[in-house]
């Protein structure tokens, strides 16, 4: 797999984030979980995930902005072609909350597939402890 052209890197992380958001309004993280890669799938039920992100949907924050907002890369995409994995890091600006995120995907059958997340609300360039979630470990916290 080739790096993707900045819109697709745009669409990856609004969809992730998205099915994020819909995930913790609806209590239901299944969906985020059947979109992922088979090694997040396998590492991660919907009730793994539900618990790894209960902080996130205990603030209550929507996520549904970033659905309009430009996403900021905060280091330039990695790929890594022996692993077929696609690292993304970066935030939605935002006042008074920014939303920091740090995903990575891996390809399956041409296609990149979820393979971890990482989000943090935040004041503007703060960093706050994250709810992860990925496929190479069931769940594991960075500090």
């Amino acid at each position: 797999m080739a790096m993707p052209g900045a819109e697709k890197i745009v669409l990856l992380v609004r969809n992730s984030l998205v099915t994020l958001n819909d995930a913790l309004q609806t209590g239901n993280f299944t969906v985020l979980r059947d979109m992922a890669a088979p090694g997040f799938r396998e590492a991660n039920s919907a009730a793994k995930l539900s618990q790894i992100f209960a902080s996130l949907a205990a603030q209550d924050i929507d996520l549904s902005a970033v659905a309009v907002i430009v996403p900021q890369l905060s280091q330039a995409p990695g790929l890594d072609l022996e692993k077929n994995m696609l690292h993304l890091k970066g935030y939605f600006p935002g006042k008074p909350v920014q939303i920091n995120f740090e995903l990575l995907y891996q390809a399956v059958n041409g296609r990149w597939r979820l393979f971890g997340i990482s989000v943090q609300p935040g004041m503007p360039q703060a960093a706050a402890p994250r709810a992860e979630a990925s496929g190479s470990t069931a769940a594991k916290k960075k500090n």
